[in-house]
């Protein structure tokens, strides 16, 4: 399987209409102009914030682009599209920056009902939630830092505990496994402790529990090694996700406010070197250690391939998948999925205006990335030559 797998573009738009394409193709032209995405960006946030009639706009651009839906239920034909061209989907609540209890137990409920909604259904074999889904940034900040708590923060601490406990609990009887994101590193110390516990009580025949690597930190491959061996120890599985990551200039510019080293990578290249060379310590454990390549780049598909052929790992062993943001890199899921990998997309869905955050966040890491958006717009661009659009 050479990189020229991912340049079939037929197979890539399969399921997009011609509108569709013309749609994607406006959306990754105006992506890749850092002052439009600057000016759109502020612009949506002064109209929802005002509550401008804007919602209809948005829904029929860049949310139903990026989005499965409002709705778990909206999602439903979208996923069986997916799921009829190989591909399966991981349902994602992306409401974010929520801040009181109430909040709180409603996201626990909502992740519960996914994960009974993907027992009953093959095309979503995987559920998914954020730390602070289920509890308030500053606690997780206050955990990871080793301060003590007030009797009322620790009353919230152990709701945290008690909502993770369910989820884990939930995914093990269903056999759902769960994948739970990375966030600030600031607050992740307390995140990948609580995860480990979890992984220690859930995780004993295979991976159910998945904690996530952001492997533009340095210091990940030496987190993963440790928990290898706490995990051999104490006789539980490993499940990772493993990405570049998503919060990069705010983790440095926190970093040089504050006065300490970044904890990210030097450059883009090491970011890169670290995600392979943690691909292929988990490739040589995989035995104790499953994993969610949640990737957009092509050479780390294609070295994870590699080693799979190298070590004679079936294409569609289950303790390896591969992942795309849904609306991303159609080229890497679709041509994946034909060759009979193990694929899911990512799928965020939920009320237009919660979700913002969650699309604002894409459309900045885009223009961030150049060289992917540009990669979209002429895989776009071919297709288009090929239809003759």
């Amino acid at each position: 399987m050479s990189s020229s797998i991912f340049d079939n573009t037929e197979r890539a738009f399969v399921l997009k209409s011609d509108s569709e394409l013309e749609r994607a193709y406006f959306l990754f032209k105006m992506i890749s102009k850092e002052p439009l995405v600057r000016i759109g960006t502020a612009m949506t946030k002064f109209a929802l914030n005002a509550n401008l009639p804007v919602e209809g706009l948005i829904r029929s651009t860049v949310f139903d682009h990026f989005c499965g839906g409002v709705s778990e239920d909206d999602c439903i034909p979208v996923m069986d599209k997916l799921f009829e061209a190989g591909v399966c989907s991981v349902l994602d609540y992306s409401v974010e920056g929520k801040e009181d209890e109430k909040q709180f137990d409603a996201c626990l409920t909502k992740v519960l009902e996914l994960t009974d909604f993907a027992e009953e259904k093959d095309a979503m074999p995987i559920s998914v939630f954020k730390p602070t889904g289920l509890g308030r940034f500053a606690i997780w900040q206050k955990k990871t830092e080793g301060k003590a708590f007030t009797p009322e923060e620790q009353e919230e601490w152990d709701k945290i505990v008690d909502r993770f406990d369910q989820i884990c609990k939930k995914a093990k009887e269903t056999d759902v496994a769960v994948l739970i994101d990375a966030e600030e590193s600031w607050m992740q110390d307390a995140a990948d402790d609580l995860v480990a516990e979890m992984m220690a009580t859930y995780n004993t025949e295979k991976a159910i529990v998945f904690n996530t690597l952001q492997c533009y930190r340095w210091d990940r491959l030496n987190y993963l090694k440790k928990l290898h061996v706490d995990a051999r120890v104490k006789g539980f599985k490993i499940g990772v996700k493993i990405v570049r990551g998503a919060y990069m200039e705010k983790e440095n510019d926190r970093a040089q406010e504050k006065d300490y080293p970044t904890p990210i990578c030097e450059s883009k290249d090491a970011t890169d070197q670290n995600f392979d060379t943690t691909l292929g310590y988990i490739f040589d454990n995989l035995n104790d250690i499953s994993v969610f390549l949640g990737t957009h780049n092509e050479a780390s598909c294609l070295l994870a391939i590699e080693i799979m052929k190298n070590k004679s790992i079936t294409i569609n062993d289950k303790r390896v998948w591969f992942g795309q943001l849904y609306g991303m890199s159609d080229h890497i899921s679709f041509n994946l999925a034909l060759g009979g990998y193990n694929v899911a997309k990512y799928m965020p869905f939920g009320p237009v205006k919660d979700v913002m955050p969650y699309l604002i966040r894409r459309a900045e890491e885009n223009t961030s990335v150049a060289g992917q958006t540009n990669r979209e717009l002429e895989l776009i661009k071919s297709e288009r030559k090929r239809r003759k659009i």
